[in-house]
């Protein structure tokens, strides 16, 4: 879901609309949609889909969506890479051994969310750049894990 929180001039109270974050037979795109329909609730004025918004009548706005959260916990997002210094690849995998029973012998850990991990051997420089000709470990990881 995406949930729009507006308030608009002159009013005490913020309007919020809660809609569908996909739902592409009705809106391409759910922030937009909110607001749309938040400001002809405003206003009594229709402001069809597509025709750009006059934000000046909104006075702050707070929005939220589960996209990303719906992804993570459905495993349905774009593959992904952990890159992490070099000794810590299995660290989001131990996690904090916050479990509900301490002494439990079965521990069952969820899996993680990223296909590959990258080590990468560090090192803090001064300058905000590589050395000329050098390529950091970083981007050579990068690279062996899109196969390039």
């Amino acid at each position: 879901f995406t949930g729009v929180y507006v308030l608009c001039p002159g009013e005490a109270v913020p309007r919020c609309v809660k809609l569908l974050s996909v739902d592409p037979a009705n809106y391409p795109d759910a922030p937009r949609e909110g607001i749309r329909r938040v400001l002809e609730a405003a206003t009594g004025v229709p402001h069809p889909r597509g025709e750009r918004l006059n934000s000046s009548r909104i006075e702050w706005i707070r929005m939220g969506t589960t996209v990303a959260t719906n992804a993570l916990l459905e495993r349905d997002g774009a593959r992904t890479a952990l890159l992490v210094s070099k000794g810590f690849a299995d660290v989001l995998h131990i996690g904090s051994q916050a479990r509900p029973d301490i002494f439990d012998l079965r521990v069952r850990c969820p899996g993680v969310l990223y296909e590959a991990v990258v080590e990468v051997d560090e090192r803090v420089v001064l300058a905000k750049s590589e050395p000329p000709g050098e390529e950091s470990a970083a981007r050579r990881g990068l690279r062996r894990v899109r196969g390039e």
